[in-house]
């Protein structure tokens, strides 16, 4: 393994987070871009995607660029104002690099960006959705695609580009498992909708682990789908999540007129789901750490 000069936008997320600490455990020199200087174990130069500026300071010495910047698409209600900020914090961050790329001067290979498995769209529940699959057609998926035919153009570089479709990431410390977790310590939880919409989950280290595999093989280009073996319902996840607890599963599952009231469009990310296959990965060489929801949820639950 070559130790690598490694630049990461949207570090300070879950995933960007605990990417730099394995990256940092390995050897690598990391460093962060991103709107504000943050004290850590790697140094922070700044970007400003909203006024077009950026340090070429950032690219000094840097080999691999791993983007993982973009607003989170779960974080405040879907209103034009907001799904407009969703589609640019990626386009147009994306675009900012390829323009920064493209003047030269920089030593850098590799870029390997987050995408996500929303590019398949909520149509087909029982389809298994492969990374030669077309795109879908609903808000996340329209963005995912504009997204990645941002991320397509820095091929034209001459740099190496991986794009890892990430599927729903479970953590102790944030994301859907902890939101999940919370009702049912409280005797409240129950399945969403139908319960029948899969979910194509990963654990947290096994998405980094991807990503880390994506920067040192060489051999990776294009888009590979970062979700684990074995999609489940939201009724399964549910009922994994309250046996690792140990707490009781009575409710009735959440209605989903309840929720398109309480969320809008948005409810579609928990009342819609997709299957998503992991067999590129695996056939890339990767090997999951936790291919089994049983496992994930007993290392995150019952540390």
């Amino acid at each position: 393994m070559s130790l690598k000069n490694i630049l990461i936008t949207g570090a300070s997320g879950l995933i960007g987070t605990r990417l730099t600490e394995l990256l940092l455990a390995e050897g690598h020199r990391v460093t962060h871009l991103g709107r504000n200087h943050r004290s850590g174990s790697a140094k922070t130069f700044l970007w400003d995607v909203d006024k077009n500026q950026f340090d070429r300071h950032a690219l000094e010495g840097t080999e691999v660029i791993v983007h993982l910047a973009g607003a989170g698409v779960a974080d405040k209600p879907w209103t034009d104002e907001r799904k407009w900020e969703i589609l640019k914090s990626r386009t147009q961050s994306t675009q900012l690099l390829f323009n920064e790329l493209q003047k030269g001067g920089h030593q850098v290979k590799t870029f390997v960006s987050a995408s996500a498995i929303g590019y398949y769209g909520f149509e087909n529940n029982e389809k298994v959705y492969s990374e030669n699959d077309t795109p879908g057609n609903d808000f996340l998926a329209n963005v995912v695609r504009q997204w990645e035919a941002e991320i397509d153009r820095i091929q034209e570089l001459g740099i190496r580009v991986v794009k890892v479709r990430i599927g729903i990431v479970l953590s102790e410390k944030a994301g859907a498992l902890k939101e999940m977790s919370k009702p049912i310590k409280y005797f409240a939880g129950s399945p969403l909708g139908s319960g029948e919409q899969y979910i194509s989950w990963i654990h947290l280290d096994d998405i980094v682990s991807i990503f880390i595999k994506a920067i040192q093989d060489e051999k990776m280009t294009g888009a590979y789908n970062g979700s684990g073996p074995y999609p489940v319902t939201n009724r399964e996840l549910t009922k994994a999540i309250a046996q690792t607890l140990h707490k009781p599963l009575f409710l009735p599952a959440v209605p989903a007129f309840a929720l398109k009231m309480l969320l809008g469009e948005m409810a579609n990310l928990v009342l819609k789901g997709s299957k998503v296959s992991s067999e590129k990965i695996q056939q890339a060489g990767f090997k999951f750490q936790f291919d089994t929801l049983e496992k994930a949820l007993a290392d995150l639950l019952t540390r």
